[in-house]
């Protein structure tokens, strides 16, 4: 339940403040709350590195309405794109810009914020971080060296395979997800 809201950012690291402050300042929770947003990936998790993005995720039914008002909302901001593209079988709209500094990424999907990937995979990768303390350099030195998040936990935890459903399999053993 902790990453349903960002209150938590608001006592957090630099980046965690700042970025608190920022979604709070662009007003999206507020503007998309039918829609539940969620923030997901590196930074509620304390693993973000240089340039780490704020990726929200939310679910949505109607792509037209919601298109039509993130264009509104977000149209005019630096770097604003709006992408429909289907991710492992299910539709996605995504939209990125850039705001106060940060580059955010919307991720809608027709899947309730619990099931979508970026958040299961963000809730598993807390308890790891939160059971496995001492993992969290390797993790934030391999994200430096360009590997994506996943796959870093992969190799950190040996999982062979795809690690994005490796990460999932391992969730569901462990009964985080």
């Amino acid at each position: 339940m902790k990453f349903k809201t960002i209150s938590y950012l608001e006592s957090g690291s630099d980046i965690q403040r700042r970025s608190y402050y920022v979604i709070n300042e662009l007003n999206i929770l507020k503007d998309f709350a039918k829609y539940t947003p969620v923030l997901c990936g590196t930074i509620p998790i304390s693993i973000d590195i240089k340039g780490s993005d704020l990726d929200i995720i939310m679910e949505v039914h109607d792509f037209g309405l919601y298109k039509d008002e993130v264009k509104l909302q977000y149209g005019n901001l630096d770097g604003f794109v709006l992408t429909e593209v289907t991710v492992k079988n299910i539709p996605t709209v995504i939209s990125n810009f850039r705001y106060g500094g940060f580059d955010f990424e919307l991720f809608a999907q027709p899947v309730a914020v619990e099931n979508q990937n970026a958040y299961r995979h963000m809730i598993i990768e807390h308890h790891l971080l939160l059971t496995n303390a001492h993992v969290r350099q390797e993790i934030i030195f391999l994200k430096e060296r360009g590997l994506k998040t996943e796959p870093a936990f992969a190799k950190v935890f040996d999982l062979v395979g795809d690690p994005y459903d490796e990460l999932l399999i391992l969730g569901s053993k462990l009964g985080i997800i």
